[in-house]
C-alpha cells in the first residue's frame, strides 16, 4: 500500500514554470513505477509523464519528471507552461510492473489532485 499527496499547484502565467511534488508513504516507494496525469474540466484523463522504477529521471517535451527516492517523492517540472495546460494534477503508482506507462488503468495508487492554472 502506498499513499500519494500532490503540493505545488498554482496560479502561473503563460510562458512561465511550476514544480509538483508528490510525497509517496511507505518504505518501498523506488519498487514503484509512477506517473503524472491531469485532466481538464469536460476531457479525458491524459497522460503528461512517466518514469519506471529503474529511472531516476524522464523528459516529455516541456516536463520532467524526476524521481528522490530518498525522500519519497516524485516531481514534475513544468516549464513554458501554456493556458491549454490548466488542469487537475495527478500522480500514480504502481506496484507490478507497468506495460504501458501511459496507460491510466496500469495504476493501482493515485493521488487527490493538485489544480494548476496558467492564465494568458
Amino acid at each position: 500500500q502506498v499513499q500519494l499527496v500532490e503540493s505545488g499547484g498554482g496560479l502561473v502565467q503563460a510562458g512561465g514554470s511550476l514544480r509538483l511534488s508528490c510525497a509517496a508513504s511507505g518504505r518501498t516507494f523506488s519498487r514503484y513505477d509512477m506517473a503524472w496525469f491531469r485532466q481538464a474540466p469536460g476531457k479525458e484523463r491524459e497522460f503528461v509523464a512517466g518514469l519506471r522504477r529503474s529511472a531516476v529521471t524522464s523528459v516529455t517535451g516541456r516536463f520532467t519528471i524526476a524521481r528522490d527516492n530518498a525522500k519519497n517523492t516524485v516531481y514534475l517540472q513544468m516549464n513554458s507552461l501554456k493556458p491549454e495546460d490548466t488542469a487537475v494534477y495527478y500522480c500514480a503508482a504502481a506496484q507490478r510492473w507497468v506495460v504501458v506507462l501511459t496507460a491510466s488503468n496500469e495504476y493501482n495508487y493515485w493521488g487527490q489532485g493538485t489544480q494548476v492554472t496558467v492564465s494568458s
